[in-house]
């Protein structure tokens, strides 16, 4: 028969390993990012087939509003949690600045395409347009602003529940405004 010790210290390690487990589950800042760096990108490939297929306005539009409240929502976590603490732990102020000019350029055209009609004129450039800047801005995120944030001294796991917690809370926003 075990011991009580014995069956005591496997509990224990049991409880280690499913706590270990759920810190892993929840994803650290640079996969959450990407995570939605991943799911956007699949939202303009839809709404560029449906632009192919002579979609329906109204369908168009449903894909444009997914697009403009996630890259809404990414922004806003971007500016208020991510750059800041990376500003605090790296020597990149000049990718820094440049992402947040990029993030006002994207905001100016989800704005623009907020207060359109997916059957005015330009709307469906203005989406493509916005999916190329995304895709850019992107690439430098992942290239080479990600790259350093690894290698910072920053508690990447920490950042990324606030992240996700924040994120919840901006979805909970646009929940309550639809």
């Amino acid at each position: 028969m075990p011991s009580t010790s014995t069956s005591t210290s496997r509990s224990t390690a049991s409880a280690a390993k499913k706590t270990a487990a759920a810190k892993s589950a929840q994803p650290d800042a640079l996969a959450l990012l990407a995570g939605d760096h991943q799911e956007v990108a699949k939202l303009f490939k839809a709404y560029e087939k449906l632009v192919k297929d002579d979609a329906e306005g109204e369908e168009r539009q449903e894909i444009a509003q997914q697009i403009c409240e996630m890259l809404s929502a990414h922004a806003e976590i971007e500016e208020e949690i991510f750059y800041p603490a990376l500003r605090g732990a790296l020597d990149a102020d000049d990718l820094l600045d440049e992402a947040e000019v990029e993030h006002a350029t994207v905001k100016d055209l989800v704005s623009q395409i907020e207060s359109m009609d997916a059957d005015d004129e330009l709307y469906d450039a203005k989406v493509t347009v916005l999916g190329e800047y995304v895709t850019h801005h992107v690439k430098e995120e992942e290239n080479e602003i990600f790259p350093k944030a690894r290698k910072a001294k920053l508690d990447l796991a920490q950042l990324g529940a606030e992240l996700q917690s924040r994120k919840g809370e901006l979805a909970g926003e646009s929940d309550a405004d639809s």
